[in-house]
This record gives C-alpha cells, structure tokens and sequence, in this order.
C-alpha cells in the first residue's frame, strides 16, 4: 500500500488543480439552469477542454489516461459543489458495454455524445418479481422481421425520466436455462410504447422509475451480442457498474456525529462525555478506517496498472449500514427535534435526517446487502455457492409462487 502520489501522478494532479481553478463554473454563470442544463454546461466545458472521460480512447472524447488518473481528477473535482451524477449510468456502465460489444459505427455514433454531456443513458435491469437475481427477469422480446417486440416492466430505473436511451436485458428464450435465454439491446427512450412512471421516494425524492413497455420496436441492429448472450454483455456492464457506484462520499460520517454529540446533551451533560455514545463513535471510528485503508489498497493497485479484485464490494457492504445507523443514532441525539426535517429548523439543515431516508436506497442499488456478501463469501473467501433450485433447467419450467 501507498500513501503518496509519484512524481507523475503528482504532476498529474497539479495539472488536474489548475484546470478546475480556472474552469469550474460559477453561480452566476449556472443562474436560471435546472440541475440537468448546468450538468451538460459542466461536462461540455470538460469535454471541450479535454477533461471529461479521460480513461477513454481519444477518438470517443477521452484522453487515454490511466485509472489511477481517473480517480485523482474525481478526488479534486470532489472538493468543488459541481452537478454531474446523471451522467454515472450512461459513462460508467452504458459507455464501457458499448465499447466491448457494439459496432465501430455504433461506438462512433453514440460515445462522444456521452462524454460530451449532450445525450444521457438509464440502465433497464430490474423487475418487480426478479428480486436481486437480474437472470429471474420476464420482459420478453419476440423477433418480428428486422425488429423485436417487446413486452413486460423494468423498476428501480434512475434518471430514465431524462434519459434519451436506455440498456435493455430482455428474455428472448424462455426453453433453455434462465441465463442461457437472454439477450441484450440499447433503445431510444422516446420510443412509441415506453411509459416512464417515478417512484417516490419516503425522502421527497423521485429519482427511480418504473418503465413499462407495450409493444416496443427495437431494432435488431441495437442488439449487443448474441441472441441468447445477453448474460455475458449484461456482466460487463455489471462489472463496470461496482466500480460506478463505490461506497464512498456518503454525507454522514463520525466526524458529523461528533460534533453533534458534542452540541447536545445526555442528564444535563454534554452526550460525547456518555460511555456509550463514545464506544458507538469508536466503533463507527474503527470501521471508517478499515474503509479508508481498503481503499488506498485499491488504489494502490491502481497505480501499479492492476485491476482491484471483488474486495472493492466490502466498501458498499459496510458503508451504506453504517451510514444508515450514525444517522438514527445522531435522530435519537437530538430527540424530540430529530423528527423535524426542515432546513430553516434541523441540526445541520437536516443532514441526518436526509441521509435516514436516502440510504436505504443506496443498500439496494448496484446489489443489495446480501448480493455484496455473497460476492464476498464466494470470490475472496472461496466458500461455496448457495444452492439453486433452478440450475439447468429451462426457465418457464422455473417454480414461481403462482405455480406451486
């Protein structure tokens, strides 16, 4: 493990520092845009300047730098209040399938417009009755000439309700193993028969989106791979999607707390001076470095060309739970007024309680709790797998609870 920047990637992050200083937009200049308009202006500006998807070949937008330079440029671009999420599905799941599996002509048409900003890309995995398990899904695709009909519901979609295309695993073959009958497409979003219908979210938020499709032509040239192949293009795009997500720059950590803690009081005596709120903070101390240090590991590979292994899943895995409980833990501190959430009126204009509502999102995005320790427990510490009921046979002889 290593602590420090080389000369090369310290001179890197000079560069990195000096662009940004110059560049990033003021509020004046963001005046009278909605978030998604001054996320575009930010990653034009990038784009144009040849800051925006460095690790990606120069041809489509990027510069072909390293992945350690990757994550120094999100380490100083971190320390400015910039918008820019919307564009994590589509340059960091979308973008890296599209280069494995599409055609030249296909990479030409639709990568550059994803790093400049001008066009964004929802991901269409999850379904109402699959759970965790994407190989369960139902969405069906029947061939009809040079096109595909498809029929069925996707949920759980982030920004597909300002999307201008979509990723799409759908069931082409539902006689053959649940993995062996899919197939992968990429769609317009405006496409006639695609409903998009928020989600609200117990956080004020609506940021996920059932999207329903009656009758939807896809063309057979927007198919990635194989008919039937759709399982190994979909675990490039997972595979990209870990490293998309990451546990880190979660709002609360015990920093916050600790000053909260100190703010408030347990019998008429300051709660950090409390036996057990110091033992609850040690602990959130303890695992905040073990975090910490997993990272710097990861990113030590990084710097010596290496790929980080499935151990990256830990920081997701603990991450979001702890998150989630130093934020009720700070609610109860506060008491009575922990249950108001109004900027004019909460401790810290409602970060924990912002945080409460918003986490238990993040424990089921990109795999849920579970998903992450199974990868663990299969992938780093070798156990065996969990066994399946529906290994080997065709997927429409599958039981379901309305079957049974």
């Amino acid at each position: 493990m290593d602590f420090y920047d080389t000369p090369e990637e310290a001179t890197f992050r000079e560069e990195a520092k000096a662009f940004l200083k110059a560049n990033v937009p003021s509020q004046e200049e963001l005046a009278g845009m909605d978030y998604i308009e001054a996320a575009k202006f930010w990653q034009k500006r990038k784009f144009d300047n040849g800051w925006a998807t460095i690790r990606w070949p120069k041809e489509f937008g990027g510069r072909e730098a390293s992945a350690i330079e990757q994550v120094i440029l999100g380490q100083e671009e971190g320390k400015y209040d910039v918008p820019g999420g919307i564009f994590q599905i589509g340059q960091g799941m979308a973008a890296p399938t599209l280069m494995t599996w599409a055609t030249k002509e296909q990479q030409q048409q639709y990568l550059p417009k994803l790093s400049s900003g001008e066009e964004i890309w929802c991901q269409l995995f999850s379904e109402p009755a699959g759970g965790s398990d994407l190989a369960a899904l139902r969405t069906k695709a029947e061939k009809d000439g040079d096109d595909w009909i498809v029929n069925g519901q996707k949920i759980w979609t982030s920004g597909a309700h300002y999307s201008d295309f979509g990723i799409l695993v759908v069931r082409t073959d539902p006689e053959v193993p649940k993995h062996q009958g899919l197939s992968y497409f990429f769609l317009d979003m405006k496409s006639p028969g695609v409903e998009i219908k928020p989600i609200k979210q117990m956080s004020g938020g609506a940021n996920f989106n059932e999207v329903y499709f009656t009758d939807v032509r896809i063309p057979d040239a927007q198919r990635l791979g194989a008919v039937g192949q759709g399982w190994q293009v979909a675990l490039t795009t997972l595979m990209n999607e870990r490293a998309a997500i990451g546990g880190g720059g979660l709002a609360v950590g015990v920093e916050s707390v600790m000053k909260l803690a100190q703010k408030v009081t347990i019998d008429d005596k300051p709660a950090i001076e409390d036996k057990q709120v110091r033992a609850k903070l040690a602990d959130w101390h303890v695992q905040e470095a073990g975090l910490k240090y997993t990272s710097y590991r990861s990113l030590s590979a990084l710097s010596r060309g290496e790929i980080p292994g499935p151990e990256n899943s830990i920081g997701k895995l603990v991450g979001a739970p702890k998150t989630q409980d130093m934020a009720s833990f700070a609610i109860d501190l506060m008491e009575a007024s922990g249950a108001i959430w109004d900027p004019e009126f909460s401790e810290d204009i409602g970060l924990f309680q912002g945080a409460f509502m918003s986490i238990p999102g993040l424990r089921i995005a990109g795999g849920t709790d579970e998903i992450m320790a199974n990868i663990i427990a299969e992938r780093v510490l070798g156990l065996p797998q969990e066994p399946r009921m529906d290994k080997g046979i065709p997927f429409s002889k599958v039981p379901t609870s309305a079957k049974s």
